[in-house]
């Protein structure tokens, strides 16, 4: 595949691909199982489902969806039990921080486009020392639709005066690939991360898939 023009702005989602919250997240579920009388599960069992949420790790945590009764209650035990565990765990992908670096020395913008709620991703953020560095960190919260909308993306391209075209979109889940893709981003999908359940990544039809931070690193300028 061709090598793509030199973006001004390379745009992460945050679970899976520019940090790695699975940890965190698991052990939040976890705790939930404990709660419940349950052991805990092996986090390699949370990894294929921790883009999806609240949704995803009670889905494998106690096997229910959002139409079981008790959904609601669940989810907001689990939410309570992650904001207190936030960035116990979570840490940028190995790689990333000198991707991140690489970006910066070069002028080149970064931020965030995530289908995590501001109220979690903020004070991560903010935890993991990356909000100053960022030029951007668009939630659900700040748009009408979230991805695979693509409105979350073009909210971003506008908030930093840029044109889709000109900016590259990184994710590890079909529904960042199907964003970028409606929003006129140029699409890598992110192999080193949690990846769903959506298929294989040779499928999503992503313009290109990096395998480590470091080989996204070796296409930009």
């Amino acid at each position: 595949m061709s090598k793509p023009s030199a973006p001004r702005a390379v745009l992460f989602d945050l679970d899976g691909t520019l940090v790695d919250t699975a940890p965190d997240l698991g052990h939040a579920a976890n705790l939930v199982r404990e709660g419940l009388g349950l052991p805990p599960l092996p986090l390699r069992d949370y990894r294929p489902v921790a883009s999806a949420g609240a949704r995803g790790l009670l889905g494998k945590a106690l096997g229910i969806t959002p139409e079981h009764a008790d959904y609601t209650q669940h989810r907001e035990r689990f939410l309570a039990l992650y904001r207190a565990h936030l960035s116990y765990q979570s840490r940028l992908f190995e790689g990333m921080e000198e991707l991140l670096q690489r970006m910066e020395t070069r002028g080149i913008a970064w931020g965030v486009v995530t289908n995590k709620p501001a109220w979690l991703t903020e004070p991560l953020m903010q935890d993991l020392q990356l909000t100053q560095r960022s030029a951007c960190a668009i939630s659900p919260d700040h748009v009408a639709r979230p991805k695979p909308a693509p409105d979350a993306l073009l909210h971003a391209a506008a908030l930093l005066k840029l044109d889709a075209k000109d900016c590259w979109y990184v994710g590890d889940d079909k529904r960042d690939i199907d964003a970028a893709r409606a929003a006129g981003m140029h699409s890598i999908a992110a192999d080193w991360g949690y990846l769903g359940e959506a298929g294989p990544i040779d499928s999503w039809q992503a313009d290109r898939i990096a395998r480590t931070p470091q080989e996204l690193a070796s296409w930009l300028p």
